[in-house]
């Protein structure tokens, strides 16, 4: 039976309610700790009354206190500290003096004392209990601080990445978009409506895709796969019989997620460097499987492969430049960057080059499903931890059975 999930809130989360809780908890326990010892050796039960006449005056004097170190806290530190002293100072001689004098009244007709006598004789216990508490409140304080400002780090450096995300993830090649749009054109001008209809029609729901999912979020395979047949089906028109694809790709890894538009930069670079150059095309071949608790997602076609002067790109050492005719565009630098940002050092990148023709990527992350994602918030609900007997994995396959899908040498 599943369990919801317990999530307790922070102790310091309300500081007024921490406060209190802390104030009254600590001199409730120390008011029990004296009357508890008082009781065990023997004293008169009146005593109580004066233990608890030094404790109240204790509790009142750091409430005051707690004022003015909430002041001082934010200020220079050779103002926070000498004010400090000087109020912990006050506080102690005014907690010693009402002492003394509750001390006077108590012991009368028991033993002659001056006050000045009581003073000195009750003073290391006050200025032990503020001296402490004065200590702790600062701790709590700066502590509390210096956790504050690591969250706020925190947000500020998910806000980075996440409009970096963002950045990476609107880089799109604007030459699809030109290119599309320029074919609607023409289609429009040669009175073919029905064509420029449904490539408009294509177009738009490629677009509502792009634009609907949350930069820097992740999606399933078959919604990344979903998303790129509708690219494809916008190329083929253009592209026709030299556009071929083959998708391999394994039903388990179908609901793996990925970060959002992940598939179709690399498929645009194949069109733009395999099947555009050449008059009879190329073939795209896209696979997908888990291996070892990782997804792995491979892109080959069957072009010309990458240029010798683009080796440097190729292994990230230097930035795309979107001008340049031989160069891969910002594709690859894209993926890089983002698969960096999303799994740091948890995921493989890695690119392959034949000098005889076809260039293919090869990426590696680890298989996360939405499921398993549920199940993170709910870490007390039963589970089964036997392991499950080996079964066939099921295939998705268009056109011809998938090739072996290893990692590039």
């Amino acid at each position: 039976m599943a369990v919801l999930p317990f999530r307790p809130t922070p102790f310091f989360a309300n500081k007024n309610r921490a406060f209190w809780n802390l104030h009254l908890a600590g001199w409730s326990g120390l008011f029990l700790l004296r009357a508890t010892s008082a009781l065990a050796n023997g004293q008169p039960l009146d005593l109580l009354l004066v233990i608890f006449v030094n404790i109240v005056t204790g509790f009142s004097i750091s409430l005051v206190l707690s004022v003015i170190y909430r002041q001082l806290i934010d200020r220079k530190p050779t103002i926070t500290w000498s004010m400090t002293m000087l109020a912990l100072m006050v506080a102690v001689a005014l907690h010693v003096s009402i002492d003394a004098w509750v001390q006077g009244l108590y012991n009368t007709g028991v033993r002659e004392t001056t006050f000045a006598q009581r003073f000195i004789g009750l003073s290391f216990l006050p200025l032990a209990l503020l001296g402490g508490w004065s200590a702790l409140y600062y701790a709590i304080n700066y502590f509390l601080q210096v956790e504050e400002q690591a969250d706020r780090l925190e947000r500020l450096q998910a806000q980075a990445t996440s409009a970096h995300l963002a950045m990476l993830r609107y880089q799109l090649n604007p030459h699809f978009l030109f290119n599309t749009l320029n074919s609607i054109s023409t289609l429009v001008l040669l009175k073919q409506t029905e064509p420029a209809n449904a490539m408009l029609t294509r177009l738009s729901g490629f677009l509502r895709h792009t634009l609907v999912t949350e930069p820097g979020s992740q999606v399933t395979l078959a919604q990344e796969v979903e998303t790129l047949q509708l690219y494809l089906d916008i190329e083929r028109m253009r592209f026709e019989e030299r556009l071929r694809t083959h998708f391999a790709i394994d039903d388990d890894a179908m609901k793996a997620q990925l970060p959002s538009m992940l598939l179709q930069p690399l498929v645009e670079n194949a069109i733009k460097y395999a099947v555009s150059p050449l008059e009879e095309g190329a073939r795209i071949t896209v696979e997908a499987r888990v291996h070892n608790g990782r997804l792995q997602v491979g892109v080959e076609d069957t072009g010309p492969g990458a240029p010798p002067e683009s080796a440097e790109l190729i292994a990230g050492t230097r930035a795309a430049d979107p001008t340049s005719a031989t160069s891969t565009g910002v594709g690859l630098a894209n993926i890089r960057n983002r698969l960096a940002q999303a799994y740091g050092a948890a995921h493989r990148f890695e690119t392959t080059s034949n000098p005889s023709g076809g260039f293919s990527v090869f990426i590696e992350i680890p298989y996360e499903t939405a499921e398993q994602e549920d199940a993170t918030l709910l870490p007390n609900s039963v589970t089964n931890t036997q392991p499950a007997a080996p079964t066939a994995r099921p295939q998705t396959s268009f056109e011809q059975p998938p090739l072996p899908l290893e990692s590039p040498s």
